[in-house]
C-alpha cells in the first residue's frame, strides 16, 4: 500500500511541476515565442475557443508573432482576444493575417513578469508541499490502522520528504532559468 502512496504523491506532484511550467510558458522574454498566444480563447462561432483551434500561430522573425487565421470572418475576433489578453501586446491585422510585434520589455515590465514568476514559482511550492501533507496523513492514518509499523511510517515520511525537496528544487531552478530569460530577453 504505501508504494502505491508514494506513486501517487509523486504523479500529483509530477502534475503541480507541470501546471508550472504551462504557467511560464504565458510569461513573456524578449524572444517571440507561439507559446506566448496558448492560453488566448477567442469568441467564435457562439463559442470560446482556442487561438491554435482557429489560426496558425508562427514566429517569422526574433520580435514578430504572425497569426494566420483560418476563416477571414474571425480575424477581428482573433484581433481582439489578442488586445485584450493582458500581454501588453498590440496586433495589426491585415486581411486574414494578424501580426503581432514584441516590443522591447521595459526594466520595469521584466521586474514585474519576474515577480510574477516567482508568484507562480510559490502558487506550485504550496501545491506540493500540500501533496506532501496528504501523504503524510496517510501514513499516520496507516500505523494507526495498524497497517504499518512505526519505523516503517518513519521510513516513508523521510521518502515523501526526499520526493518534496526534489519536485520544489525542480521549481526553484525552473523559476530561475526563466528570470534569467526575462532580465536578458
Amino acid at each position: 500500500m504505501p508504494q502505491a502512496l508514494l506513486k501517487d504523491l509523486e504523479r500529483r506532484m509530477e502534475g503541480a511541476v507541470a501546471a508550472f511550467h504551462n504557467d511560464l510558458k504565458g510569461l513573456r522574454t524578449g524572444r517571440a515565442n507561439t507559446a506566448l498566444l496558448d492560453n488566448i480563447a477567442v469568441d467564435v462561432y457562439g463559442s470560446k475557443m482556442p487561438l491554435n483551434q482557429v489560426a496558425t500561430v508562427s514566429v517569422p522573425e526574433a520580435r514578430m508573432i504572425s497569426v494566420q487565421v483560418w476563416d477571414q470572418g474571425n480575424a477581428s475576433a482573433v484581433e481582439k482576444a489578442i488586445a485584450n489578453a493582458n500581454l501588453g501586446l498590440n496586433p495589426i491585422a491585415d486581411g486574414g493575417l494578424i501580426r503581432v510585434p514584441l516590443p522591447d520589455l521595459s526594466e520595469e515590465r521584466r521586474k514585474e513578469l519576474v515577480k510574477i514568476a516567482h508568484q507562480y514559482a510559490e502558487k506550485s511550492k504550496v501545491a506540493i508541499r500540500n501533496v506532501r501533507r496528504d501523504g503524510m496523513d496517510g501514513l499516520k492514518k496507516m500505523e494507526k490502522d495498524g497497517d504499518i509499523s512505526q519505523d516503517e511510517q518513519k521510513g516513508y515520511s523521510d521518502d515523501i520528504q526526499k520526493l518534496t525537496d526534489d519536485f520544489v528544487k525542480q521549481v526553484d531552478e525552473a523559476a530561475t532559468t526563466k528570470e534569467k530569460d526575462i532580465l536578458e530577453g
